[in-house]
Formats: structure tokens, sequence, C-alpha cells
């Protein structure tokens, strides 16, 4: 992909992120007391130099204790202001060169504050929680928090054994000693900062569906008193799961996990491998199934193909929103058309200063960039027609799998299965503020 998505801050969260380095791979080793909410940790990242030598370079955490930092084993200068750990190695790293970063920290992990309010790490009533969309992965790693930059994670928490830990990936092993157990799992998927999802609580585990020879393991894991309601709400995972198989391609991760929080949540929040919903979220009647559907299908859209930059992010929530819609359609409810029409009344009827490609900081939560994405999506199929538009979407997720994409490398991909020019459906349905007509 074209060099300057990989090499500038982000517009949206310059303070984020550093373009002169990635990280390939992340291994941290936590240790969790939820009582006094006290996190120690040690991060090892293996990175890699960008094209110049590396005189410094910059992590983003938030306000913990450092204990010490080594850049190849090597004891090197640092700071830690603002959430900005800027690290200056004993001599300067070559270009391309391979390094290894450790630090060990520790202290009350917070979440970041941001317009939406706190992100990341949320100590709960019994346990803890991290969502940290978009900017709130620093609440308790140090990390490249950019999403362009994916990498592997080892990630091993050691908490009180009354307590299930719960992340991305694969649980590896469960070490039980004495009062404590350390799990200690594995994602080799790349990985967005932004994605890395945890959840510490007391939870009954099932599993969803029966997974067969090729199946994707699916388990939930949620407070005991609502095993009947979990068990209806999400009863049409694995169906869904079929479907947008089916519909986008191989599922992109090695399983999936669904978690209920103990707590009241705004809305789920996606993570690599996991979702998280909050007991708000289930009530027995299926009340929130769409959202079921929309956090899964996260995991093609956003997860496994990721924004190089956040003025991108309605390719996450556009296809996300309609996929709800598709959902909807084939599990004979409303048909996507229905759907589409009531979604482009309840926007008419909103100001339209919103530009889909570019929202802006501000509005990049809209509600009306999800919806107005969606019809985006819905109008590309209206001009492709359904063949050619879920082959569209099905090498969208193929060629992109488990990489990044903007909005120039999308409208590109589908105008080669438009049989005629796409510009002017993007043009006033991505850059233009005022809503096209529907279809």
């Amino acid at each position: 992909m074209s060099g300057h998505h990989r090499s500038a801050p982000d517009p949206y969260f310059p303070g984020h992120g550093d373009a002169r380095f990635r990280v390939h791979r992340y291994e941290l080793a936590l240790d969790y007391r939820p009582v006094p909410n006290r996190l120690a940790g040690t991060a090892r990242l293996s990175a890699i130099a960008g094209r110049a030598p590396l005189t410094e370079f910059q992590l983003n955490l938030g306000d913990f204790r450092i204990d010490r930092i080594r850049v190849d084993g090597r004891p090197t200068h640092y700071t830690l202001r603002g959430g900005k750990l800027r690290v200056r190695p004993a001599k300067p790293l070559a270009a391309s060169a391979a390094f290894t970063v450790d630090v060990h920290y520790s202290g009350n992990p917070r979440p970041v504050s941001s317009p939406w309010g706190g992100l990341g790490w949320e100590e709960l009533t019994d346990g803890a929680l991290v969502a940290s969309q978009p900017v709130g992965a620093p609440s308790w790693y140090p990390c490249n928090d950019r999403p362009a930059d994916k990498a592997a994670y080892q990630i091993s928490v050691t908490a009180p054994s009354a307590y299930e830990v719960v992340t991305g990936g694969r649980l590896l092993t469960r070490t039980t000693r004495a009062s404590t157990t350390t799990w200690l799992y594995e994602q080799p998927a790349p990985t967005s900062s932004y994605l890395v999802g945890l959840s510490i609580g007391k939870y009954q585990t099932v599993l969803l569906g029966d997974p067969g020879l090729r199946g994707v393991p699916q388990t939930g894991h949620f407070p005991a008193r609502l095993l009947a309601d979990f068990s209806r709400d999400f009863a049409r995972q694995p169906r869904m799961m079929n479907l947008f198989e089916e519909l986008f391609g191989p599922y992109p991760f090695g399983e999936y996990a669904v978690v209920v929080a103990d707590e009241e949540l705004d809305i789920p929040v996606e993570a690599q491998g996991m979702s998280l919903f909050g007991v708000n979220h289930v009530d027995g009647a299926r009340g929130a199934e769409r959202l079921v559907a929309h956090e899964l299908a996260h995991q093609w859209f956003g997860n496994s193909v990721t924004v190089a930059d956040w003025r991108h992010i309605w390719l996450n929530e556009g296809p996300a929103k309609y996929a709800e819609w598709l959902w909807s359609e084939r599990s004979g409810a409303h048909p996507a058309r229905e759907l589409a029409l009531a979604a482009h009344r309840s926007l008419a009827a909103q100001p339209q200063d919103l530009q889909l490609a570019d929202p802006g900081r501000k509005s990049m939560f809209d509600d009306r960039l999800y919806e107005r994405g969606a019809l985006t999506v819905h109008a590309v199929r209206h001009a492709l027609g359904d063949a050619a538009f879920f082959r569209m979407l099905r090498e969208w997720t193929a060629v992109h799998r488990h990489g990044v994409v903007s909005t120039e490398m999308f409208t590109a991909h589908a105008a080669r299965f438009a049989p005629r020019p796409l510009d002017d459906l993007f043009e006033v349905w991505l850059y233009e503020r005022q809503l096209p007509p529907l279809p």
C-alpha cells in the first residue's frame, strides 16, 4: 500500500503511535489484583526500525511507575510524560534493524480520558474490562498505538483464582498456584493495539454451537445467573457465523469468544477474536441480536481488514452495520432494502454535515456514520448486483486479510467488479455531505 499511510502521524490522534518503527510481537506478563486495582507487568516488544536510523522512539503508556526499560538488553534513557514514553537507546538503532524493548512497570491502571469518556482499562465492581477503541490501549500496556501497526500477541495474566481471564486468541495453559491462577493466551494473527481486549471476572463458560470438524470454536462467558437468557440471546450466533463465512469468506481467526461483563455498557465493543457485551444487552428475548451480528461482522471488517488510520472508520462500521441488515434479510426478518429505506428516512431528518470518508475526530462514532456507511454499502450492492457484490466483498476480505486499508483502496477495489464506473456513486456517498437519494 502507499507509503504515506505508514509514515504520517494519525490525523485524528497525532500523539498516538510512532511511524518510525513497527512492532511485530508483544509478550505481556501481567499480575492483577482486583481489590487494590493494582497491575504489575513486563512487556517485551519485538520491533523493526523503519527506513531511517532510530536515535529515539515513542511508545504510548498511561501513568505507571517504570521500574526499568531495556533496549536489546541494555539500559536506556527514557521519559514518561502525558501518556508518551520516549525512549532513547544508548546507541542509535540502524535502519531496518530488529530490536527488542523490555518495559517493567506497575501502578493502578485507569482509563485514558477522551471525548467519549474513559477508554481502555476499566475497574468494575468485581473485576476489570478493557475496551480500547480508539486510543485506550496505553491504559494497560506500552504500545505503538496506531491501527496500522499490527502485531502478534502472547498475553499472560495472573489473577486471584476466583476470576476468569478472557482475551482474544487461544488459551494455551492455565496454571493455579496457591490462591492465584495464571492464564496464558496466544494470538498469532496481526492485531492492532486498540483491538486487544481483556476481561477479568467471575464467569460461567459455555460452548456455542458444535464447531464440528472445520467449524470455528465459539465460547460464551457471562455471570452464571444469566445462563438461560444468554443461551436464548446468543443461540443463533453459530448460524450467523455460517452465513458470514458464506457471504464474507472464511472467519479470519482461530476462535471467537463473547463476554458479558457484569456491568451495563453503552454499546458492545469488538476486540480481536472476541466481543464484549454488557448485562443490558442480554434480555432473554434476543432484543440485542442485531448487535450480536454487528460485533461478529467486525471480525472481518475492522479486525482482520483494519483501517490505515481513523479517517477511514466507515470501512469498519459501514459493513458491520450492513451485516446486521444481511442477517435480518437471511434470517427471515426484514429485507435489507426495507432497513435501508428506514435508515435513509432517519438520516434525511438529521443535519447533513458529515463527510463519510473523513468525518473528523468529533464525529467518528456518530450514529449517522454507521447508517450512512451501511447505505453506501447498499448503494454499491445495488450498482453491482448480488453475485458481483458478494464476490467483491469476499475478495476484499481475502486480499486484505490481516492487512490495513483506506477508502481509496476500497473504491478502487469495488470498481473492478462494476459493470460501469462508480465514481459518481462514491463522490456523492463518501465525499459530499448532502444525503443522496436511495438507489
